[in-house]
């Protein structure tokens, strides 16, 4: 199946090096009104005790809150998923074929929310303090509606930068993600979210 889950961050304050990973999370929410970055992504699945990688892709992103972003796998295949606000778009190159889904309230209990969407992430999700590994400090997301394929999500932080993001589903696997040369609150063109229909393109509305 072909990746289809998300999602990096930053910000520059000296002092919020020491902060808790909520109170880093938090103001980096609140001075991140948009970013650029690069990220890659592990799938992994938990075969009793022992964790099993199943893929590996990387790409780039950008995104302006609320829910407009371009996340483009570049390896080892090339598909973008890309969101106006409005609309989803999710273009397969290989196959030259577009899925078009409405965005709507969607988007708020998904971990695109984590990056992608408004500031009222409490409003959807359970945040805890997850502890320090390897010297990154981790915060625990739990949607609060039963709604979703995903039971928890990690977001590590080091020095305010989220830099890596675990999504745990309801089968197992783990999506482990991790960013970096992020950019935040770059100068974007008006249209960098329009998404245009590639030539020929078979396209799908869900």
């Amino acid at each position: 199946m072909r990746i289809n889950t998300f999602l990096s961050l930053f910000i520059c304050l000296p002092l919020i090096a020491q902060a808790s990973a909520l109170e880093q999370f938090k103001a980096f929410v609140a001075g991140t009104k948009s970013a650029r970055g690069e990220f890659n992504q592990r799938m992994v699945k938990d075969e009793g005790g022992k964790m099993r990688v199943s893929s590996n892709a990387n790409g780039v992103f950008i995104f302006a809150r609320p829910g407009k972003f371009i996340w483009t796998y570049q390896k080892p295949y090339e598909q973008i998923l890309q969101a106006d606000g409005e609309k989803l778009y999710i273009y397969d190159k290989d196959l030259n074929q577009v899925t078009v889904k409405t965005l709507g309230n969607a988007i708020g209990t998904s971990p695109a929310a984590i990056l992608f969407g408004s500031n009222d992430l409490e409003k959807n999700f359970t945040l805890s303090e997850g502890g320090v590994r390897e010297g990154i400090e981790w915060l625990q997301a739990v949607p609060k509606t039963k709604d979703t394929s995903f039971e928890k999500i990690g977001i590590g932080l080091k020095d305010g930068v989220p830099v890596a993001m675990e999504l745990r589903d309801s089968f197992g696997q783990i999506s482990l993600l991790s960013f970096t040369k992020f950019e935040k609150n770059p100068s974007l063109p008006g249209n960098q979210f329009h998404f245009p229909l590639p030539k020929g393109a078979d396209v799908l509305q869900q």
